[in-house]
């Protein structure tokens, strides 16, 4: 359909809904549905992991797949609203921008007073749609990680440092704008990690579960 907007009101329409959806606090309100204040137990993080730990097994997966849809949803779907509102004119760059605006979202949402998650499950919900290659390389990354050091931190860290390198591998001769924003992607989900990497140091740092330990 053609739906005779200009396209940068289009464009703008949706990019603010991608930061809105992106700002959905889902952890926190799945927490709170079970009369927790996801920021205050824990780690006080909203996102998935805390939501694990804190809260319950299920629920934490729950809100992974939630933090992960919420990022999915823009850089997928969104570009071909777009497209079919401005019968093919919109740009190829729409999946990194509304995918790039829920993970801002999700990071700095406008509902919590811009106090957010880490971006991790978000992120990889956007990169699906951004740039699936490299995506799945991180994933394996994050999985073997994980396994091996059972710190959810370092998983995230390690796949937040080989998802730009695979992305300058596979995508460099397309240019440099997705290589480039996959590397800030990467820097900002490590800063978002700093207090890990404190307690990474100093062996305070807690440990994935995958079983109940026993009573």
């Amino acid at each position: 359909m053609n739906c005779n907007c200009p396209i940068t009101g289009v464009i703008f329409g949706f990019a603010v809904l991608a930061y809105l959806l992106g700002a959905i606090p889902n952890g926190f309100l799945i927490a709170k549905a079970k009369g927790i204040d996801i920021r205050t137990v824990g780690s006080g993080n909203i996102g998935a992991t805390n939501v694990y730990r804190s809260v319950s097994k299920a629920l934490g997966i729950l809100t992974f797949a939630l933090d992960a849809l919420k990022g999915a949803v823009p850089a997928l779907l969104f570009p071909v609203l777009v497209t079919g509102c401005l019968n093919g004119e919109a740009p190829a760059w729409l999946p990194l921008l509304f995918g790039g605006l829920a993970i801002a979202g999700h990071t700095w949402p406008v509902y919590l007073k811009f106090k957010g998650g880490k971006g991790v499950a978000t992120s990889a919900g956007a990169l699906i749609g951004i740039a699936p290659g490299a995506t799945g390389i991180g994933v394996l990354c994050w999985f073997v990680a994980l396994v091996g050091t059972r710190y959810m931190s370092v998983a995230s860290i390690a796949a937040a440092i080989v998802v730009p390198v695979a992305g300058w591998w596979l995508y460099r001769e397309k240019g440099l704008a997705l290589p480039l924003a996959l590397g800030v992607l990467g820097l900002l989900i490590i800063w978002r990690h700093k207090g890990n990497i404190v307690r990474l140091m100093n062996g305070t740092e807690s440990r994935f579960e995958f079983k109940k330990k026993s009573e």
